[in-house]
């Protein structure tokens, strides 16, 4: 069955947004200091983005959200194997704001921002691995 170019589209823009949190998280990174607060914000989004390409893929409405909790378990019913993996993720749902505004937290340890960035990879790469080569970025 041929696939539906609007839905190849769409899932495409959702992870090529992604791919440009990624990079730019890991450009954060070599920063001197590294810029740890943009680190795990990029995370998140990366994260976000990724779970929302999913949706789009299988044609699930959702909610405008940061949420990864949220979008977490709208995905795990598609893919219920993801639901271990989701279930880590769900603690970067704060760095959507959490370090953004003045007065907020301190911005995380370096090591903090690095787990949040190696596990935002991990969900690209999982979720990129279950979509068709047409949607990659």
């Amino acid at each position: 069955m041929p696939l539906d170019p609007l839905q190849v589209a769409d899932t495409k823009a959702w992870l090529e947004k992604a791919e440009l949190d990624l990079r730019a998280a890991e450009h954060e990174r070599t920063a001197s200091p590294p810029l740890t607060g943009d680190m795990v914000f990029h995370a998140q989004q990366l994260v976000e983005k990724t779970l929302k390409a999913l949706l789009s893929w299988h044609d699930q409405p959702f909610r405008k959200t940061h949420s990864l909790v949220e979008l977490g378990r709208q995905c795990a019913v598609l893919q219920p194997d993801l639901e271990p993996l989701l279930r880590e993720v769900a603690p970067l749902t704060e760095y959507a704001w959490k370090f953004r505004y003045p007065g907020e937290a301190e911005e995380p340890a370096l090591e903090e921002a690095d787990a949040a960035l190696a596990i935002a990879r991990k969900v690209f790469q999982t979720i990129l691995s279950l979509l068709p080569g047409a949607v990659r970025p």
